[in-house]
C-alpha cells in the first residue's frame, strides 16, 4: 500500500479536514499520478453532504484531476513518467457489457466505479478522489492533457467539459444551428464555449441580468432573461437544441416551447428534487425530445480534451489552496464563483512539509 494524504469529510455535517490514508500498490496496468490540481464540482458538495444518499465516510471528493505520472506499471504502454494526465469521474467499469464495448463506460450496465465514493475492484475498499496528493488509476481510465492548455484551467474539463461536450456531439450540434444553454455556472459556461467553437449560434438563458457581458465574452451571441416572458416568446419554436445545466428544479415547459420541430432539450444538471412534470402537448405537438446525458466515455473524453487543445478552450477558474475548501463550498452554494474553483495541491504539500 502507498501512504497518501488528502482532505476528507467524516460525516455529512463535518467540514473537510486533513486525512491520512492509503492508496493501493501500483499494479502492472496502473499509473500513479502526483496530483497538481483538482476542480471542485457541485457533485462533490452533494456527495459530501449525502444529498444524493449513499455516501460512505470518510469521503475524499474530487473527480477533475490533473497531475503528472510518477510511476507506471510494467504493462502500461500509453503513459510514462512525467506525462501530464487527467482523471475524470470514473476509474473503472465492468469492461464486458454492451455499453462498455461501445466506449460508453459511463452507462456500464453493472455500474462504473466512481473516482470517489465507489468500490475499488482490486481491494474492495471505498475509492478516494482527487482532493489528495496522489492517486493510482488503471491506465485505461487515464487521459492525456494537451500540452498547450493551462493544467489548472484544464482540470474542470474532466467533468464540466465532458458533461457538456458529450450531448453537444451526440445531437450533432454545429454550423447553421441555433443552440440554447440554460444557466451560466460551471457547466453552463463550458457549454457556451464548446457550442460556439462547434459553430452554432449560441443563446444563453439566465435569471441573472448581470451575466450578459460575460456570456457574450465566452461566445454567446445573445442573452435572454428567462423570467422575461416577452423575451422568451420571441424565440418560440426556433431552437435546434437546448442544453439545460441548471441543478435546481424548474419549469421545463418554458424551454420545450422554444424548440423547433424535432428539437431536443437535454438535461445535464442534477437537482436534489425532481423538476415539475412537463406538459405532454409541448412534446407531441412538435415531435420534440426531452433527454438526459451523463458525462462521457473515456474515448469521447479524450476527444473532448483534444478538441479543447485545438481550440484553446479551458474553464474559467479561481485557484484556491486546499485549506480554503470549506469556504469554497459555502461560496459555491451562493454561486459566488466564476466559474469553477480549482484546488492547487501545492498547498497540501506545503501543509505536510510544515
Amino acid at each position: 500500500m502507498i501512504p497518501a494524504h488528502g482532505y476528507a469529510a467524516q460525516s455529512a455535517e463535518s467540514p473537510l479536514s486533513h486525512f491520512a490514508f492509503e492508496r493501493r500498490a501500483v499494479g502492472a496496468r496502473d499509473v500513479m499520478i502526483d496530483i497538481l490540481y483538482c476542480g471542485v464540482c457541485h457533485s462533490d458538495l452533494h456527495t459530501v453532504k449525502s444529498e444524493w444518499a449513499g455516501t460512505v465516510y470518510p469521503c475524499i471528493p474530487g473527480h477533475e484531476i490533473v497531475g503528472r505520472v510518477v510511476q507506471a506499471g510494467g504493462q502500461v504502454t500509453n503513459f510514462r513518467e512525467g506525462d501530464l494526465v487527467g482523471v475524470g469521474c470514473m476509474v473503472d467499469s465492468c469492461q464486458h457489457c454492451t455499453p462498455c464495448g461501445e466506449g460508453l463506460e459511463q452507462y456500464c450496465e453493472n455500474g462504473f466505479t466512481g473516482t470517489y465514493n465507489g468500490t475499488e475492484k482490486e481491494t474492495g475498499r471505498t475509492t478516494y478522489g482527487g482532493y489528495a496528493d496522489r492517486i493510482v488509476v488503471a491506465e485505461k481510465f487515464v487521459l492525456r492533457i494537451p500540452d498547450n492548455l493551462d493544467p489548472a484551467a484544464a482540470a474542470p474539463l474532466l467533468c464540466a467539459g465532458i458533461t457538456t461536450y458529450s450531448p453537444l456531439r451526440h445531437w450533432k450540434v454545429g454550423k447553421g444551428q441555433k443552440v440554447g444553454i440554460v444557466g451560466l455556472g460551471g457547466l453552463g459556461h463550458m457549454g457556451v464555449k464548446l457550442a460556439h467553437a462547434m459553430g452554432a449560434r449560441v443563446v444563453l438563458f439566465t435569471t441573472s441580468p448581470g451575466k450578459e457581458a460575460d456570456a457574450k465574452r465566452l461566445g454567446a451571441a445573445e442573452v435572454v432573461l428567462s423570467k422575461d416572458a416577452e423575451a422568451m416568446a420571441k424565440h418560440l419554436g426556433s431552437f435546434h437544441f437546448i442544453l439545460d445545466t441548471v441543478a435546481a428544479a424548474h419549469n421545463l415547459d418554458a424551454y420545450l416551447e422554444l424548440l423547433r420541430t424535432n428539437g431536443t432539450l437535454t438535461l445535464v444538471g442534477a437537482p436534489a428534487t425532481p423538476h415539475p412534470s412537463p406538459t405532454v402537448f409541448n412534446l407531441i405537438m412538435g415531435r420534440r425530445t426531452l433527454a438526459g446525458s451523463l458525462i462521457g466515455g473515456i474515448a469521447e473524453t479524450q476527444e473532448m480534451l483534444d478538441f479543447c487543445g485545438e481550440h484553446g478552450i479551458t474553464s474559467e477558474v479561481e485557484l484556491i489552496p486546499i485549506q480554503q475548501i470549506n469556504e469554497a463550498y459555502t461560496r459555491m452554494l451562493k454561486s459566488d464563483v466564476k466559474y469553477r474553483f480549482v484546488i492547487d495541491m501545492a498547498s497540501l504539500k506545503q501543509e505536510l512539509a510544515a
